[in-house]
């Protein structure tokens, strides 16, 4: 999509930006820890190839305007977590919002302060009037995320994630365009 910006700032010292093929490195230390392979849809990414693919499917979505995932970074200027809106729909402006975070940005305000930036982007700079979230409902950690972001709670989708041979229960939580967010 011509014109989307490229980087955006959160107001507490995060810089959100496009991946790139240098952050490999932190892709893999990111996908380290067991609990992420549910963040890469199963598919382990442990090797740089397995790296660079998933950060190829990122560009790529971005080039084709069907989704957007930002590289959060510290001071460093290394990516420490990832937020994303995808599965756009025009005809109703709406997006999924996910978001993750390595091991050592966990607790630290780094993921609510990236999605709430990603979503005032995307209400303005893209024209959605609706983003969605959801989280198992054994991660209150991502609860408290999407909480703080501003995305309120709307339901329970029952058993609609299966990991292996367990199927989860979802929190569905939503934010709107015009919702007032302190």
């Amino acid at each position: 999509m011509d014109g989307v910006r490229e980087e955006l700032l959160t107001g507490t010292g995060l810089l959100l930006r496009r991946w790139s093929e240098e952050d490999a490195g932190a892709v893999l230390e990111a996908f380290a820890p067991a609990e992420m392979l549910r963040q890469s849809g199963g598919t382990p990414i442990s090797t740089r190839e397995a790296a660079l693919a998933w950060i190829a499917a990122r560009r790529a979505a971005w080039d084709d305007a069907t989704g957007y995932a930002w590289a959060v970074t510290g001071p460093a200027g290394v990516p420490i977590g990832n937020v994303a809106v995808t599965s756009i729909n025009r005809a109703h402006d709406t997006g999924w919002v996910s978001y993750w975070t390595t091991q050592s940005s966990q607790g630290l305000g780094v993921a609510s302060a990236a999605t709430r930036a990603v979503a005032a982007w995307a209400f303005t700079d893209l024209g959605l009037y609706r983003l969605e979230l959801g989280h198992r409902t054994g991660n209150p950690a991502s609860c408290r995320v999407a909480i703080a972001a501003g995305f309120a709670v709307e339901g329970l989708e029952r058993a609609k994630l299966r990991y292996g041979g367990t199927r989860y229960d979802v929190e569905l939580h939503a934010r709107l365009a015009d919702d007032a967010v302190t």
